[in-house]
């Protein structure tokens, strides 16, 4: 059951895979070959992948493996994710949430960079926000909190006036570190303990008072 079923915020900022573009084919596709390519178990690495820029994902993976070679091989998988947008689709209601949101404070905050994030939404068919934090942005990965701080103050709010939509378990922790409430997006999402977990962003509806504060609600329908 939600902790509650309603969030009051001045801010929403949203991680993108998993929570706005259902990317996870071409992330199973390509991570997988790449696992399998450095003698990993696959399904292992898919429980690490999310959420993370690449170069931590491979620091975890191959924890004695120097930095240095895995920032230089995570600029091949970019490279590669990049260009591979086969399957790439909105989730559900992704299209019609960020339309209702468009004219209030909003982010994306996500480990893809620059080129990647371009690539996905725009396959999506979504709009891309104004203000947006990629990995060009930051110099720690989520579940460190610095992508969400960095977007609460470039939006000019505290982040406790803020509210994250994640679906990873590096982000849902990236979130909380930074102190925001969580909406969580999807199955994944569930077990990292959201304030709000929803099966997608259908399942939301959006509010907002004459002085600007934004309420999320729980649409009756919701099962």
């Amino acid at each position: 059951m939600p902790k509650t079923t309603a969030l009051t915020a001045r801010a929403l900022l949203f991680d993108m895979d998993g929570t706005l573009v259902d990317s996870d084919a071409v992330v199973e596709r390509l991570w997988r070959e790449w696992a399998v390519g450095h003698g990993l178990d696959p399904e292992a690495a898919l429980k690490i992948v999310h959420g993370r820029q690449g170069y931590a994902t491979m620091a975890v993976l191959l924890p004695d493996r120097p930095m240095a070679e895995n920032h230089a091989e995570n600029a091949v998988m970019l490279a590669r994710e990049t260009a591979d947008v086969d399957g790439v689709v909105p989730i559900p209601g992704a299209p019609e949430f960020l339309a209702a949101v468009a004219e209030l404070p909003h982010a994306l905050v996500t480990s893809a960079d620059a080129a990647l994030a371009g690539a996905r939404m725009a396959a999506a068919g979504l709009p891309m926000p104004a203000v947006r934090i990629t990995a060009e942005s930051v110099g720690a990965s989520k579940p460190d909190p610095e992508g969400f701080l960095k977007a609460a103050a470039e939006l000019g709010f505290a982040p406790g006036e803020c509210v994250a939509f994640e679906d990873s378990e590096a982000g849902m922790a990236s979130a909380k570190a930074a102190g925001m409430a969580t909406v969580g997006i999807g199955a994944r999402a569930v077990a990292f303990d959201p304030d709000l977990p929803v099966a997608d962003l259908r399942a939301l509806a959006v509010t907002v008072s004459p002085d600007g504060l934004i309420t999320l609600t729980l649409r009756a329908t919701t099962a």
